[in-house]
């Protein structure tokens, strides 16, 4: 392997200026063997200037494609002579949407397929899809005492009745993926993600960490599972590509465990912050497990400490004026 001669590729990220997406801008920008060429798409319209500050080389090595999920054309122009891509643009929300098929489900699902379709057309060897652990739980007919692994999926019809229609999304676009054929897919599906914000907004798994820290008392039961650095699932994302052997779908997550355990740890390492403790209980009938990453961690991948990545996550958003270094109490 250290005598191999360093090679270019070129590769397609898509919703590359994202939280995740960014990371992996960044993750494939310093690889030198092989060394990354990006397509980088984004939606039409949004700040991408911080991803050209992401590496010094970043100017000659990054392309962007203005591109909407549901613009075929402008997906397929970015795919183009591309040898991966990894998908990771998608909707995300966890406030309720007004349209759920307009803005949710379509984009998610006619996006997956949009994406999968161009990289048939050209030829890719593998895309790696930005899945969720919203395509795991909830998931009510799981065995009781069974840590969720990466044979549970959501139960859509759970989800639509309770009007929650991210997982339902995501476990669609995941669904579609898998019964696409003639591309080779392998998938990562992230807790919630935590770390420096790379880009200038706001995102919906940091915020969950921003609220939290202002005292929420949501108890984030249809969307908790554990969290993860941000860096590792970038760093998951390329594994997943690099390894020939890898298949299937692949949890990664810093463990399972229940939000209320999340918050009391965010209080240790933030004692000044109003952070509400909540019921031991707050994902009624969660199995803990320490590794339940392990498919990624027999790949390789070192998962960060979350205490690490909260202390990063909180500092970039004091940083960038998301929270308050000095809380008033409640």
């Amino acid at each position: 392997m250290a005598n191999e001669i360093p090679h270019d590729e070129v590769v397609c990220v898509t919703g590359a200026n994202g939280f995740i997406g960014s990371w992996l801008v960044r993750t494939l920008l310093e690889k030198e063997n092989p060394r990354y060429t990006i397509h980088a798409t984004i939606f039409p319209g949004s700040d991408a200037s911080h991803l050209f500050n992401l590496h010094p080389s970043a100017a000659s090595r990054l392309t962007l494609f203005p591109a909407d999920l549901l613009d075929a054309a402008a997906l397929s122009r970015a795919i183009t002579a591309c040898s991966g891509v990894f998908h990771v643009a998608s909707p995300c929300t966890l406030e309720d949407p007004t349209d759920p098929q307009r803005d949710l489900l379509e984009p998610a699902v006619q996006g997956t397929l949009n994406v999968l379709t161009a990289a048939r057309r050209v030829g890719v060897r593998r895309v790696v899809l930005t899945s969720s652990i919203s395509a795991m739980v909830p998931n009510p007919g799981w065995p009781a005492g069974r840590a969720a692994d990466e044979a549970s999926w959501t139960d859509v019809e759970y989800c639509k009745g309770r009007g929650k229609w991210y997982p339902v999304a995501k476990t669609e676009a995941e669904r579609a993926a898998w019964a696409f054929d003639g591309v080779e897919v392998v998938a990562v599906l992230p807790a919630t993600c935590l770390g420096p914000l790379l880009q200038p907004d706001l995102n919906a798994s940091s915020a969950v960490l921003r609220e939290l820290m202002m005292g929420s008392r949501e108890t984030q039961e249809y969307h908790w599972l554990g969290a993860v650095h941000v860096k590792d699932v970038a760093k998951a994302n390329v594994l997943l590509y690099e390894t020939p052997t890898a298949a299937g779908r692949y949890l990664c997550t810093n463990g399972i465990y229940q939000f209320s355990s999340f918050a009391a740890m965010v209080s240790e390492l933030y004692p000044e912050f109003p952070i509400h403790r909540f019921p031991e209980e707050t994902q009624p009938g969660l199995t803990a497990c320490k590794d339940a990453a392990k498919r990624l961690m027999d790949l390789g991948l070192v998962l960060t400490p979350i205490q690490d990545a909260v202390r990063e996550a909180v500092e970039s958003l004091i940083a960038k004026g998301f929270l308050q270094c000095t809380p008033s109490q409640s």
